[in-house]
């Protein structure tokens, strides 16, 4: 399945600032990923209406079908293991 992943947060939630360098990582170990600043991007947000900050949505890369949706801070294993289950 080809996937990817958006990263809905803020610059003022403190967990979203918490799980960023856990999203850079990933970034940097070839996973796709969007950053999507809720502030700013009013499109997304209304798409995939995250409920919280911070939110995972993953999805197919044409961003047209969610597959799977998590709220809250996670280490890098975790959401390794949820990417790829």
């Amino acid at each position: 399945m080809n996937k990817g992943m958006l990263f809905f947060s803020a610059p003022w939630c403190e967990p979203c600032g918490v799980l960023k360098p856990v999203i850079n990582q990933l970034e940097k170990e070839g996973i796709n990923i969007k950053n999507v600043n809720v502030d700013y991007d009013a499109a997304l947000v209304e798409k995939y209406n995250p409920k919280s900050v911070p939110t995972l949505v993953l999805t197919d890369l044409s961003g047209n079908e969610i597959k799977r949706t998590q709220a809250g801070g996670w280490t890098k294993e975790q959401v390794l293991n949820w990417f790829n289950s």
